[in-house]
């Protein structure tokens, strides 16, 4: 259980953090991720990959463009891929929408339009043809849905001990 001490501990400390020019804090977007997830009946191991998705920024100081990898990196030591694979392609997700809906690119907001470039823009046909053969990439782009919409400033959503249970759940033992 000390993987959810360790989820705690970071939101506790670091979750106050702004969330990459938005209204919210991390933890805000994290649990409105979550919520939203749950909202709409999603399994378990979606609720859970909302509310870590974005734990790379976290756990690191390094660049916007890497904080999946190192959130992925820590997730698939302590879940499954079920959980861990989406957080690892939700960034290539917004990529990917933004290559094939051209309604998405429209709707972001203006901090997510700027974290793109430096997430590599749009996807080639290529990077396309790859990202679909990826097994959890329709969980990514719901993921990513999430994660576009988890940033209402002052929005109430039930707090971070909510998903306590869910989370031990999914922990691999």
């Amino acid at each position: 259980m000390a993987a959810i001490d360790d989820i705690m501990s970071l939101f506790e400390t670091k979750g106050s953090a702004e969330y990459g020019g938005e209204k919210v804090s991390q933890l805000e977007h994290a649990l409105q991720a979550a919520h939203l997830a749950k909202t709409e009946n999603a399994p378990p191991n979606m609720i859970v990959a909302a509310l870590l998705h974005d734990i790379g920024h976290l756990l690191d100081d390094g660049p916007e463009a890497a904080h999946e990898h190192a959130g992925h990196a820590w997730v698939c030591q302590h879940f499954p891929p079920e959980v861990s694979e989406p957080v690892r392609l939700h960034v290539a997700a917004k990529r990917y929408l933004c290559a094939t809906d051209a309604k998405y690119l429209q709707r972001l907001s203006p901090a997510s339009v700027q974290s793109l470039h430096v997430q590599g823009g749009p996807m080639t046909d290529t990077e396309l043809d790859a990202f679909e053969e990826q097994p959890f990439y329709s969980q990514a782009v719901s993921l990513r849905h999430w994660d576009d919409q988890a940033k209402t400033e002052n929005l109430a959503v039930p707090g971070l001990d909510t998903y306590r249970e869910t989370i031990a759940a999914l922990l691999k033992t």
